[in-house]
């Protein structure tokens, strides 16, 4: 029975939504994948509502808005720095490759579907694209090396646009050969069309950097202002020309990443939340909004085959004939070669050209939004679960133990790094003194010398293989404006700090109250006993927690000097750091590090020492 409040749908919608975000975080699952069931259960299962009915004619403007904001968004981190040494595969992949995919594509619906050839070219052409909606979420969870990480976003949120302008395009020239009224001046019409919306995301893109730079923008206004003007950027284009909307907020995004504004992050975070809420709700919406005839349809032969097409035959060899001549090794034109899921543009665009195919007179067009869900949700399912899977076989993937970033050279945070490298986890030192970075450098940690909230650093350092973050400089304020800066990121349950000391001058009045990482170890260690402690013979510890040595029994034995760092788990190999608040209980085969005075260091070795002696004398 379909809800009949709209407010409770509103609801629902939200709930399954950032529900099934939680649920694909908690058990490592696709959020996609988790997302599109909710929804399919939620409409035409249980028929609990279907938004594209109880909406009426609000349905459509808000998922295009929706995806004109996720599409800015995506579009807003590709500034042209990160694809220094990728051009040409990403130029040759999102030009060459998208052509041979659409010729092949509507081939592939002419032979395979039988779908006629003005409706198989309209739906290749909207086929080529591999939307953000749904890469990005993807790339979060299966942590690629550089390389095809970047490469697919690229490919992704520029795609995205060229696949609905090109369904446009191939639709003007049916309705030109159909032998419409003026049909040449709509077909001169939709160039222009396409030119001005990129003028006008360009325009608008140095326009509000423009305001911001000279702030003519107060900063508590700035991500609103955004808003609003992606708002105007995008119905501005598409009043003219329809889905060329698209196109002109990526020209906006990728103008505003490439203007080196000071307070781009700010707007990047505050559009990756909302794209994220949006990508929540509107795959709900989408799926939900499905009829049991659609899921009934795509069982069928035809639509079987012409998938499995799209995914073994299809997408390979656009890639790989795209791709002959560039510097791309044949792991990676076989990963990105088999990862091209479809997503939210997809959708949305096949529905308005089953309708307006369909008014036009093709009939077999009432089956695109059946064909293009096919694709769509085993592209997701398909790619989703097997993309971390495939990149780890192909080498092409940073799984490993969870690494830790920290910043700050000196004498604690070497010894801590050098202990996290014998335990096996990625770890870096990062700091802006080449001097403060020697200690750490003589004990073969991995070093970076740089300014930590420097744009270059942004870039200099792939982030990926660390999911912690640990701010240990001499400097409280400076560790907080890391902490603040970077929480969005690493999450702020994996970004930590030391604790405040009382006994410098930065110590600002109000500074615990700003403090955005959670604070390390006990109450009174700060940089200057943790300092004075290496520094005066203290070691770094490791003890395996055993059924006959409990932790219990580990406390029992601990020094009162002794400060305990972290955990590392046997099972999952997560690091679990001691925190002021925080209790920790390890387990049997877990490993807990502390930093201890010599003295117990000393009677560890001359236990060993005894033992080997009693051994040497027994044999």
């Amino acid at each position: 029975m379909i809800i009949d409040s709209l407010l409770l749908q509103i609801t629902l919608i939200g709930l399954l939504g950032v529900g099934s975000q939680w649920v694909a975080w908690r058990y490592r699952l696709p959020a996609i994948v988790v997302m599109s069931l909710a929804g399919l259960m939620a409409g035409p299962v249980l028929g609990l509502m279907n938004p594209s009915e109880s909406y009426g004619d609000l349905y459509s403007p808000v998922i295009s808005l929706a995806v004109a904001i996720i599409l800015f968004e995506g579009s807003l981190n590709l500034d042209f720095k990160e694809v220094r040494g990728l051009g040409r595969p990403v130029f040759r992949i999102v030009t060459l490759g998208a052509f041979i995919a659409w010729i092949l594509g509507s081939l592939a619906a002419h032979y395979i579907a039988g779908l006629s050839v003005a409706v198989s070219f309209v739906i290749g052409g909207l086929l080529i694209v591999t939307g953000p909606t749904v890469i990005l979420p993807l790339l979060r969870q299966a942590k690629l090396k550089p390389r095809p990480a970047k490469i697919l976003k690229w490919e992704g949120i520029i795609v995205d646009p060229i696949g609905a302008l090109l369904a446009v395009f191939t639709f003007e020239i049916i309705v030109f050969l159909m032998g419409e009224p003026l049909a040449p001046s709509a077909l001169v019409t939709f160039f222009l069309a396409a030119v001005f919306a990129v003028g006008i995301g360009y325009g608008l893109g140095k326009g509000v950097g423009y305001m911001f730079e000279n702030g003519y923008v107060p900063e508590f206004l700035k991500s609103a202002f955004v808003f609003g003007a992606v708002i105007v950027c995008f119905t501005a284009a598409d009043e003219i020309m329809h889905e060329t909307g698209l196109l002109s907020v990526t020209a906006m995004g990728m103008t505003l990443a490439n203007m080196r504004i000071s307070s781009i992050n700010d707007m990047r975070h505050f559009k990756e939340n909302m794209s994220l809420l949006l990508i929540s709700a509107i795959f709900v919406m989408l799926t939900a909004s499905l009829t049991r005839d659609t899921l009934v349809e795509i069982f069928q032969p035809e639509i079987i085959a012409f998938v499995l097409i799209m995914l073994f035959v299809v997408r390979p060899l656009s890639i790989f004939i795209s791709t002959i001549g560039t510097d791309l090794n044949n792991s990676e034109k076989l990963l990105v070669g088999w990862i091209a899921p479809r997503g939210i543009v997809a959708l949305t665009v096949a529905s308005y050209f089953a309708g307006a195919l369909s008014d036009a007179g093709f009939e077999d067009a009432e089956i695109l939004v059946s064909l293009t869900f096919a694709l769509v949700f085993t592209t997701v399912v398909a790619h989703g679960f097997s993309m971390r899977w495939l990149s780890k076989k192909l080498d092409l993937s940073q799984e490993g133990p969870p690494g830790v970033l920290i910043v700050g050279g000196n004498p604690f945070t070497t010894k801590l790094a050098s202990t996290l490298k014998s335990l096996d986890v990625p770890v870096v030192v990062v700091d802006s003194s080449w001097r403060k970075l020697t200690r750490a450098r003589s004990e073969g940690v991995k070093t970076f010398h740089g300014e930590m909230l420097s744009e270059q650093t942004d870039y200099s350092i792939d982030m990926t293989p660390y999911d912690y973050l640990v701010t240990a400089t001499e400097m409280d304020s400076y560790n907080a404006l890391i902490c603040t800066t970077f929480v969005p990121e690493f999450g702020r349950n994996n970004t930590f700090q030391l604790n405040l000391s009382d006994q410098r001058g930065d110590n600002l009045e109000g500074l615990n109250h700003t403090i955005s990482g959670r604070i390390l170890f006990r109450k009174d260690v700060t940089w200057e006993p943790l300092n004075d402690m290496v520094e005066n013979g203290y070691v770094l510890r490791k003890t395996t927690i055993t059924e006959k040595y409990t932790y219990g029994d580990y406390l029992n034995n601990l020094d009162d000097q002794a400060v305990q760092l972290f955990v590392k788990k046997k099972a999952t190999g997560m690091l679990y750091f001691f925190t002021e608040y925080g209790e920790l209980a390890p387990e049997t085969g877990d490993i807990v590090v502390s930093l201890t005075p010599p003295s117990k260091e000393f009677e560890k070795i001359q236990e060993k020492l005894e033992t080997k002696r009693k051994n040497k004398q027994q044999g």
